[in-house]
C-alpha cells in the first residue's frame, strides 16, 4: 500500500526511532510501512492519522489494491 509516512515523518524532523517510539512499535515496523512492505492494522493506521492530524486516507493510498480487485 502507497502511503506518505516518510514525507510526513521528515517535515516532523523525526527518525524512524522516534516515529516508532511515538507509535508504540519497532523502528522495523515503522520502516516496513515507510517502503510498503507491511499495511498497518487498522488501530495503528489511525494512531498514525492521529498523530499527524491527517485522516487515514490521506496517508494510506490503496488505489493499486483496488485496481487489481477490479481486474
Amino acid at each position: 500500500m502507497k502511503n506518505i509516512l516518510r514525507i510526513l515523518r521528515s517535515e516532523k524532523g523525526w527518525s524512524q526511532a522516534e516515529l516508532a517510539d511515538r507509535l508504540d512499535v519497532s523502528r522495523q515496523s515503522v520502516n516496513a510501512i515507510e517502503t510498503g512492505k507491511y499495511d498497518p492494522s487498522l488501530p495503528l493506521a489511525f494512531a498514525i492519522a492521529r498523530l499527524f492530524g491527517r485522516s487515514i486516507e490521506e496517508i494510506f493510498d490503496d488505489e493499486a489494491e483496488t485496481a487489481e480487485a477490479a481486474e
